[in-house]
């Protein structure tokens, strides 16, 4: 039994440190690791100990568990999704509480990536990929509200895709700080009067003013998920939190087509769900999704008939990666750091005529569509490094930089699918977008390009290799 996992850890008994180790016991399953922590406990994956089924475990924060608020609230969690019982929302099947009194529920295990992650990997959706992963998300929520309950904290972090093949699987996850429309007598008064509860950067409102929530709340975080898909950003940015909050209180919601090729049709359903007063907002999910539905095919028809062209094209690609753990609660310096380098790296990229296909939080890509005559290629492809030459310098030299923060800049050629517009080309697709196939998923000190970029240019020709990069000086 030397190999047992479960002998070579803290008995039962003992105290257990606030994260759990592998190999602890938990009910009927072993812990494996640590998936996520938020504010109100850490998420585990798990394997029952008989049947090897996997399974995710939250287990309430120790500095929580003495909160009979808190214990109320994470056991009503558990017990809100049970009642909803909606094929898009994760299944809880188990509940319990470890040596120490902090309770747990198990949970269904989805091997997948969340909605902010995929956008921070990929830039903005298209209407249609939007469509697509909010037709699961609005049946869910509108399974909720007919259940009397409001997630209250719908973002990208909270909707969890899983792809297998073909298919597709969107689930819409953390009830957390949900509110029951009508608790029972013995729930009454677990939200405090008063009390904001949520992510600022998809908070209502009402919220912000502790003001009663309602379907509407929901329906208001879907517009700023919907804005996220089909832009890469949040419709309301800032340097701090106060800033962000006094946008959503009081200014004006912009239109998703100021920084993307977005329809009117498609203007007016992020408007309507980012209104400032709930009454004018769409009257439910199931609302809100017939609209897009509506408004996408008819986008989708209307691009059908126009051109596309396929070319090649060569991209300069920046990130502002943060620390593990730095970006879930970003403080100003922080923020301050990561807006300077994505501020610098546009200005940069847009004054010398690239294209900007993507842009999220933390990332934006700048390309430039090459001639189809190898040498003016060749030129084009030089210019493009002579602009990410000194733009990483200016990036490394920032006099805000933050410790914390490090900043990859990376260069590709590859074909792209570009449309042409009213205001200019347009890059819709392409290899050069599936950024993951080229983009460093490690921090990298030095400029570096794929070989593809420094085809032909004998500048770089005995650069040194970064794996499968050159590294530019």
């Amino acid at each position: 039994m030397a190999d047992d996992p479960t002998n070579t850890v803290v008995p039962q008994s003992a105290p257990l440190p606030d994260r759990l180790l592998p190999g602890m016991i938990v009910g009927e399953y072993v812990i494996e690791e640590a998936l996520a922590s938020g504010g109100c406990g850490t998420v585990y994956k798990a394997k029952h100990q008989v049947l090897g089924r996997k399974a995710a475990i939250k287990v309430l924060s120790r500095d929580l568990a003495d909160s009979r608020e808190m214990l109320s609230r994470f056991e009503r969690e558990a017990k809100a999704v049970n009642k909803i019982q909606h094929p898009s929302i994760v299944d809880v099947f188990g509940f319990g509480k470890i040596a120490d009194g902090r309770p747990f529920y198990v949970m269904e295990f989805l091997d997948g990536s969340s909605l902010g992650e995929l956008i921070k990997r990929h830039g903005r959706f298209t209407p249609a990929e939007a469509l697509e992963i909010l037709d699961p998300v609005c049946a869910a929520l509108q399974a909720a509200h007919d259940a009397g309950i409001i997630h209250r904290d719908l973002k990208g972090g909270n909707v969890m895709v899983v792809t297998k093949g073909e298919q597709k699987t969107v689930k819409l996850l953390d009830f957390g700080i949900a509110k029951l429309l009508e608790p029972p007598p013995s729930e009454a008064g677990l939200t405090t009067a008063g009390r904001r509860l949520g992510t600022p950067s998809a908070m209502a409102p009402e919220q912000f003013r502790g003001d009663p929530v309602s379907a509407q709340t929901d329906i208001y975080a879907l517009g700023v998920l919907l804005y996220r898909l089909l832009t890469g950003q949040l419709p309301f940015q800032g340097t701090t939190s106060e800033e962000i909050e006094r946008s959503h209180l009081n200014a004006p919601a912009p239109p998703p087509s100021r920084v993307a090729p977005i329809s009117p049709a498609m203007d007016a359903i992020v408007l309507r769900c980012l209104e400032k007063q709930p009454d004018r907002r769409f009257p439910s999910a199931t609302a809100f999704i017939t609209a897009l539905r509506e408004a996408a095919v008819g986008q989708d028809n209307r691009k059908s008939t126009q051109k596309v062209i396929a070319m090649q094209a060569v991209a300069i690609y920046v990130e502002a990666r943060t620390a593990d753990g730095a970006q879930d609660e970003p403080d100003d310096a922080l923020l301050d750091d990561v807006t300077g380098i994505l501020d610098t790296a546009e200005q940069a990229l847009r004054t010398a005529g690239f294209l900007m296909p993507l842009q999220t939080g933390s990332a934006l890509m700048g390309a430039l569509l090459l001639p189809d005559d190898p040498d003016q290629s060749r030129t084009e492809r030089l210019r493009a490094v002579n602009v990410a030459i000194p733009l990483h310098q200016d990036l490394l030299q920032r006099p805000t930089a933050d410790p914390r923060v490090h900043v990859n800049v990376c260069m590709h050629a590859d074909k792209a699918l570009m449309r042409p517009s009213h205001q200019g080309p347009e890059i819709i697709g392409g290899a050069i977008l599936s950024i993951g196939a080229w983009v460093p998923q490690e921090g990298v000190d030095g400029l570096c390009a794929t070989p593809q970029v420094c085809e032909g240019l004998p500048e770089w020709a005995n650069a040194p290799a970064l794996g499968k990069y050159v590294k530019i000086s």
